[in-house]
């Protein structure tokens, strides 16, 4: 078992977009290779060939995920999303690469395609990829034609059963192509580390893989720069190096950089580093990459430490669709989930259950989230029928391979996972293969612990799996932590996986009790309802603080995602086939923020423990018509010592956080203690009468923090609220536009459930329209959208032209007053 490990601070991609390959780039650097591809849905005998006739085809850019165009429907798997995402798609290019660049190593990357790819360039069959998930490349110089026409194609074969969520179709992540001199650098070639750290220096040191695709043997320098966040040179370094023909040679160099700012989770400082490739006194090939410097040590009995600091893991799961997008890879939705994630306290992520977007970790980086990378969910024993577990032992081996060698220089990647919840867990050879994956990770990484997450922990420590590991995840287990730290001394314990708590944002059930289902097919927001494995955030609080050595948890999960519609449908890994026995619904309940981004109350009980800043919230909303008089069960979270309740002026008295405790319903497997009296929520029972609910939070005695519930009078008229108002004009950037029934007051009406029309002109068009509604079927490409409590979400994407965008709401059923709004391109 691992005692203490140290690791290092690393690096991103630093992408550039460029339009095609026929424009002027500089040497070994990216470009796109997004635009202008045709797209076909079925079938097609003979599209891997130049001669085929794609002219009926449809012309699109990508990330395109072909299954957002829907419909809806009950023929698909509710667990899965309920859309068509199985099936074959083709995809096909024309470009033409110029006749002076024969001479030169050209190579295309996929970040991911769902699923199955298959690839041709120019009719000859370059190799397919089975895991969706997985980034890869070929490399196309001997296919080429130059000076001339080229054609590549791409076929994919999602299948039905394929995925226990909704997965994406079709190449749903981008696509990159790179003009390489014949010595280059060899692609997730280079491991950037920062072995020694301290205030005065740090040592980076850096291995790259030079490639010499040229007949002859050839001289160059290796240039490495390290530049600071204006762009000053920090350090330089130049190393001659003799390449033999047609063989990749490994370096090193190692740098030191004086008086380091150091990344962290609330500083993530980031540096560059320029590589440089010279020939004959010519730069003729450079990347550019960036670079986080700390360091990272896991300590058995104590916990992690990040930079020397005692850090705890505040975490969510997120699994890759980005909501009424779907699984086509969005840079500002990937950056705007997690603004969400962070103003929640969030300052850890686990890519479940999968390898992530580039994209993602690019802004983990930037941003200061610690990550858990993981690879797989399924190892060789099926979860469902044709899931990765056909692929497993052909293919884990490279797949992992590639995922550490593509994320390993990321600052934010602090851990790696080899699975989840794999159903090995359970038999006598369990650790068979988790010795394997393992051996593959440390071959590739001594820097970062080994880790995977367990739902069944006493099986998978008998068998030895979880000796294999280096941080041993559990799932589901808060009453089990201290057993294990005592029977097993030597662990490092996370808690990989936590709560799986649901709820409906808006929706409030009494009374306040528990069940299993609901006639409405949601679920109360007073966030007591789960699965059997299920149970409030307040148990997994009450947990950590008495188990101080577990590193962290992962809240199952950040944000809401397409399938898997938990507490309906069916059970995780017990019902393998379709979960329609609901629909329509065919989203999740999971998590504290719905799925278009509206936080829920569950938001602010987590912000409540994770955040410093005064906050304090209150539920229910304030609209029951038809209960004056009946007592109303009102909640406060807050991060404040005290807080104080008043309706309509008068006050209902003052709660002690952490003294004055709320009993909650309590229910799941091994839980033999009835309601658990929480410390982390505050309790009135108030006698319903319309006007104004006022909680205020106070420290010290004095006001800090205060928020206002109003009864709402009769929907008036819609409020548009965009996030941004100024967006880049790169026919990519979004602008999310938050749209509310409120009264003439502007109080939000949380029962109305109005259809509203959106008509978007200018520079710019809908991206996709939602409401946060498990059971909604009304498609995310539509131009309306019901409101569900009072909300709903127009999303939209500029156009490539600097202007405005200009947004108009109406209703379609009931009269409200329209509204408009202007986004700004630039």
């Amino acid at each position: 078992m691992m005692r203490h490990l140290k690791a290092v601070g690393a690096v991103c991609l630093l992408v550039v977009f460029i339009q095609s390959i026929g424009q002027a780039q500089w040497i070994g650097e990216k470009a796109s290779f997004n635009s202008n591809w045709k797209f076909h849905k079925g079938q097609a005998e003979g599209a891997e060939n130049p001669s085929f006739d794609d002219s009926e085809w449809r012309t699109l850019d990508l990330p395109h995920d072909w299954a957002m165009e829907g419909p809806f429907s009950k023929e698909y798997n509710a667990r899965a999303g309920g859309l068509p995402f199985h099936g074959t798609g083709w995809y096909r290019k024309s470009f033409t690469v110029p006749a002076e660049d024969k001479d030169k190593q050209t190579e295309i990357t996929f970040d991911g395609a769902m699923y199955d790819a298959h690839v041709w360039i120019n009719g000859k069959f370059l190799g397919n990829r089975p895991f969706g998930y997985i980034g890869f490349h070929f490399d196309l110089t001997p296919y080429l034609n130059y000076g001339g026409e080229n054609v590549i194609a791409v076929r994919l074969q999602p299948e039905d059963l394929s995925s226990r969520w909704y997965p994406g179709a079709g190449l749903y992540r981008n696509a990159w192509i790179s003009v390489n001199d014949p010595v280059h650098f060899k692609t997730w070639g280079t491991f950037i580390t920062t072995p020694e750290v301290t205030k005065k220096s740090a040592t980076v040191e850096i291995k790259t893989e030079i490639v010499n695709a040229s007949a002859g043997a050839s001289k160059v320098k290796w240039i490495t720069k390290i530049l600071d966040k204006e762009g000053r040179v920090v350090v330089k370094k130049s190393i001659p190096v003799t390449l033999p023909s047609a063989s990749p040679v490994q370096k090193k160099a190692t740098l030191k950089v004086p008086r380091p700012n150091l990344w962290d989770t609330e500083n993530p400082y980031l540096y560059s580093v320029r590589m440089e490739i010279e020939k004959d006194g010519k730069v003729v090939e450079n990347q550019t990459e960036t670079l986080g410097i700390r360091t990272i040590r896991y300590e058995v009995g104590k916990g992690f430490f990040l930079n020397g600091k005692l850090t705890r893991m505040q975490g969510a799961c997120l699994h890759h669709d980005l909501g009424p997008l779907g699984a086509a890879v969005s840079r500002r939705a990937t950056e705007r989930q997690l603004e969400i994630m962070k103003s929640m306290g969030v300052n850890a992520i686990r890519t479940s259950h999968n390898p992530p977007s580039p994209e993602q970790l690019q802004f983990c980086d930037k941003m200061g989230f610690l990550v858990q990378v993981e690879a797989f969910d399924c190892w060789e024993m099926a979860k469902v029928s044709n899931g990765y577990n056909k692929f497993f032992v052909d293919w884990h081996e490279r797949d992992l391979r590639d995922m550490i060698r593509r994320d390993r220089n990321h600052p934010s990647v602090v851990m790696w996972s080899i699975g989840n919840e794999i159903l090995e867990q359970w038999q006598e050879d369990g650790a068979k293969w988790a010795k394997v994956l393992s051996k593959i990770v440390r071959e590739e990484d001594t820097t970062r612990p080994v880790s995977a997450g367990f739902n069944s922990g006493y099986p998978a420590i008998d068998n030895g799996l979880a000796q294999t590991l280096d941080v041993v995840g559990f799932n589901y287990k808060p009453l089990e932590y201290a057993n294990w730290l005592k029977e097993n001394p030597d662990f490092i314990i996370l808690a990989s996986e936590t709560s799986s708590c649901t709820s409906t944002r808006g929706a409030y059930h009494f009374p306040i009790e528990k069940y299993q289902t609901h006639p409405s097919r949601q679920v109360t927001s007073y966030d007591i309802i789960g699965p059997g494995w299920a149970y409030p955030p307040d148990i997994e609080f009450d947990a950590l603080e008495k188990n101080p050595s577990v590193i962290g948890e992962f809240i199952w999960t950040g944000i809401d995602y397409l399938g898997e519609p938990t507490p309906y449908g069916g059970r995780d890994n017990s019902t393998n086939g379709y979960w329609n026995g609901d629909w329509p619904v065919h989203s999740s309940y999971f998590a504290p923020v719905d799925l278009v981004g509206f936080p829920k109350d569950r938001y602010y009980l987590y912000q409540s423990q994770w955040t410093t800043e005064p906050m304090v919230h209150v539920l229910p909303h304030w609209n029951w018509e038809g209960k004056e008089g009946e007592t109303i069960p009102v909640y406060s979270f807050t991060n404040c010592e005290e807080a104080e309740l008043f309706l309509n002026g008068k006050s209902l008295g003052k709660r002690v956080k952490g003294v004055d405790k709320t009993p909650i319903k309590v229910d799941f497997a091994k839980w033999e203690g009835g309601d658990f009296m929480s410390k982390y929520r505050l309790r009135w029972d108030v006698p319903y009468a319309p006007g104004e609910l006022k909680v205020i939070g106070y420290n010290d005695g004095k006001k800090v923090a205060e928020k206002v519930m109003k009864t709402a009078g009769t929907p008036y008229q819609i409020r548009l609220t965009p996030d941004r108002k100024e967006i880049s004009a790169d026919g990519q950037d979004l602008s999310f536009i938050s749209v509310e029934v409120v009264d003439k007051e502007g109080n939000l009406c949380p029962w109305a459930d109005h259809r509203i029309r959106f008509f978007v002109e200018g520079e710019g068009e809908i991206a996709a329209v939602g409401n946060g509604d498990p059971s909604n079927v009304t498609p995310f490409t539509a131009d309306y959208q019901r409101a569900f409590y009072g909300k709903c979400m127009l999303i939209v994407k500029s156009k490539n032209a600097a202007g405005t965008i200009n947004v108009k709401a109406m209703a379609l059923d009931k009269p409200l007053k329209t509204a408009e709004t202007i986004i700004r391109t630039k």
